[in-house]
């Protein structure tokens, strides 16, 4: 089972990391067209600025599928690091089922706002696009970052925060 497990979050990790980089690239290329257009053709591309905009939504909310399962969040934890380590499992597992929680409870919330949009056919101002297509990232992020939370308790990782580097 848990190899299985582990073979599904490689190849989740990597789908993430493939497709934030695309999105990552795709905004600094929109960003150089767009420089290239307004400074040597004297027209920017009027939709580009919303674009580059929607791209690194996805690209945050993508990729920190990547942060979850490394346990690299930003996190204020001076006092934790001063208690006893029994406390600081404790601590640590508490805040993995928060995590947990309210990316569940996030996705939960967010997905019918997602439907709306598909349902009115709700589109961006500049780029006439379809507004589902980048609001979309958000529970998609977290729903794979809820996903990676439950792989890191399942396969017992969910301590290895503390030994990582300082945050």
């Amino acid at each position: 089972m848990t190899e299985s497990l582990l073979f599904l979050v490689r190849a989740l990790l990597s789908v993430i990391r493939g497709l934030a980089a695309a999105l990552l690239v795709s905004s600094v290329a929109l960003n150089f067209a767009n420089i290239i257009a307004r400074y040597f053709l004297h027209s920017s591309i009027s939709w580009a600025e919303e674009v580059m905009l929607f791209l690194m939504v996805g690209c945050v909310f993508l990729g920190s599928g990547v942060v979850t399962w490394t346990g690299h969040h930003i996190r204020m934890d001076i006092i934790v690091r001063l208690m006893p380590a029994k406390v600081q499992k404790a601590l640590a597992l508490l805040s993995e089922l928060v995590f947990l929680a309210t990316a569940i409870a996030l996705f939960i919330f967010g997905w019918p706002v997602i439907r709306q949009l598909i349902d009115f056919d709700q589109r961006s101002l500049a780029a006439n696009m379809p507004l589902a297509i980048p609001q979309a990232m958000i529970p998609i992020g977290l729903a794979c970052m809820a996903f990676l939370v439950l792989a890191r308790l399942m396969t017992g990782r969910w301590h290895d925060q503390s030994s990582g580097p300082s945050h």
